[in-house]
């Protein structure tokens, strides 16, 4: 029923019609993309104000599932990271109110500050009287709690009242934060998020946008780190969580009955919630927040107004994606990754850095993310085709010359290699970032063709997706540009779809995790897309 033919992780052949409908939505359909959506508090002394509240969270199988979360309260907000609040030196127009906040949401709000600031959190309860107290607690800080009870973990804030925390951001990376009170019961229901701490003075050498040329820039920072080794062009959060529904359908049982007794006698009290949680059987499995092909829509659908963070990376050949992954259930969740390794940069905002200071001798490949309950992990991703031993990006055609392109051979897409040997702006003569078709391309399989005999277009064309053969997208330049060329699709193709890509596959290597309720296809996966270097990449809200 779901048959896939794959090259390293490509999706070259046609798949089930719901596998290959939730790809089309995700690439056609001009959504916005988002690359990390989260809220600030303001500079220097960013304070935020999150809610605790009850609400429901959807899934594909039609369930909805009662959720606690935190958020913004009855209002909600709209808020974002400004250029005013980037760092400092690095202000790209591109990131002016990134965000929205919910009443409450799943995950909760991802925290974006920076280096040396004084991050203030006023958590307020409003959460049903049968659940109790809550809390929050940050690690990886020296936290300064005011107000609130004494808790096991952390001061909590009772039903209707308000507790503050207050932390210094030492050093920049990727954290988490989630409850502190029966944190077994409550995260697990949905009290959780991150602190995403940027560098405050990135290294000069990353200033520049990069690979991304004339294109917005979205990105959050221009490194990860104060480090010149962790220079990105693109970023990408993935929370991953599992569900169990009987604790949530239980819980919901507890609290309703609790709401009865106190609205027939208001001065009734009742027993705090005691919800079994072993054994354990999670059967929804989530990627920031939401499980396939809901993952791939827009962030801020309405369709999933508590679920507004979505995973759909994007990225360009040649560009470097800072992926930020996060481990916050009671399992791990392998997610597995297609189409490289990626170097880890950091575990825990924790530079792995070898006696030389070199990270390229330090941080391990990998191309499964373990990610361990309450663990984070920052890697870098590329993406050139290199390897492959065919031209990927589809310069060889009828007329073409065949091997390495010399200059004047009549290539209409020449590939002069730098030092490492891609076609990029450090090559002579240089590509142009955004404009040169094959900007990024590996340049020793230029021009290479095919080694098998491209499958009947009628068999994998499947309306506006087509990845019949090497083509990777825009082969036809305006006519105004230097770069003109022309090497249309199949007959039809090029004015319907005139950003195809390759898509491959990242998800779950638990079997199980790529179900929603026991149906496959589901769970936590998602397509990482890689886009024609001339196709504009939108992470717009």
């Amino acid at each position: 029923m779901y048959s896939f033919k794959t090259c390293g992780g490509v999706v070259v052949r046609s798949m089930s019609m719901l596998l290959i409908l939730a790809v089309v939505t995700s690439l056609c359909c001009g959504l916005a993309r988002a690359a990390v959506p989260g809220i600030t508090g303001g500079a220097k002394t960013p304070t935020f104000n999150l809610v605790a509240s009850a609400g429901s969270t959807s899934q594909p199988d039609g369930a909805s599932i009662y959720t606690w979360g935190f958020g913004c309260g009855k209002a909600g907000s709209a808020v974002g990271l400004t250029a005013a609040a980037a760092p400092a030196g690095y202000a790209p127009a591109a990131l002016t109110a990134i965000s929205t906040c919910p009443v409450m949401q799943l995950p909760g709000p991802t925290l974006i500050v920076t280096e040396g600031d004084t991050v203030t959190v006023n958590l307020t309860n409003e959460l049903p009287v049968a659940a109790g107290n809550t809390s929050i607690i940050f690690p990886g800080f020296k936290v300064s709690t005011t107000n609130g009870v004494a808790g096991v973990l952390a001061r909590e804030a009772t039903r209707g009242t308000t507790v503050t925390y207050s932390f210094t951001a030492t050093k920049p990376g990727t954290y988490v934060y989630h409850s502190g009170t029966q944190p077994e019961l409550q995260i697990e229901m949905g009290l959780y998020g991150v602190v995403i701490v940027l560098p405050k003075t990135p290294p000069a050498v990353c200033q520049t946008p990069g690979a991304l040329g004339s294109q917005a820039d979205y990105r959050l920072s221009t490194a990860a780190y104060d480090h010149p080794q962790t220079c990105y062009d693109r970023e990408y959060l993935f929370q991953l969580m599992e569900m169990d529904s009987n604790i949530h359908l239980a819980a919901l049982q507890q609290v309703t009955d609790c709401d009865a007794t106190v609205a027939a006698t208001p001065t009734a009290t009742c027993a705090p919630i005691a919800v079994q949680t072993e054994p354990y059987h999670p059967n929804y499995f989530l990627i920031n927040g939401r499980s396939m092909p809901d993952d791939m829509d827009g962030p801020y659908s309405s369709a999933y107004p508590n679920q507004p963070y979505n995973g759909n990376p994007h990225l360009h050949p040649g560009e470097t994606m800072l992926i930020r992954a996060v481990g916050q259930g009671r399992i791990q969740h392998p997610l597995h990754i297609h189409g490289n390794h990626a170097r880890v940069l950091a575990r825990d905002g924790n530079l792995l850095l070898s006696s030389v200071d070199q990270l390229s001798l330090a941080g391990p490949l990998i191309f499964t993310f373990p990610t361990v309950s309450g663990q984070t992990v920052d890697a870098l991703f590329q993406w050139t085709g290199k390897g492959l031993n065919w031209d990927v990006y589809g310069h060889t055609y009828a007329g073409a010359p065949a091997g390495p392109s010399t200059a004047g051979n009549g290539d209409p897409a020449p590939c002069y290699p730098d030092l490492n040997g891609y076609y990029t702006n450090a090559s002579n003569p240089a590509a142009i970032p955004g404009v040169t078709p094959n900007y990024g391309e590996w340049s020793a399989d230029h021009n290479k063709p095919i080694p098998v005999t491209p499958p009947d277009p009628n068999i994998v064309a499947n309306g506006l997706w087509y990845g019949g053969t090497p083509y990777l997208g825009l082969q036809s330049i305006p006519s105004g540009s230097a770069q003109f060329i022309s090497t249309p699709l199949p007959p039809g193709f090029a004015s319907q779809n005139p950003s195809a890509g390759y898509a491959f596959m990242w998800h779950s290597h638990d079997e199980r995790e790529i179900t929603t309720n026991d149906v496959f296809p589901g769970g936590m996966m998602m397509m990482m897309i890689i886009d024609p270097p001339a196709a504009k990449i939108d992470e717009s809200q």
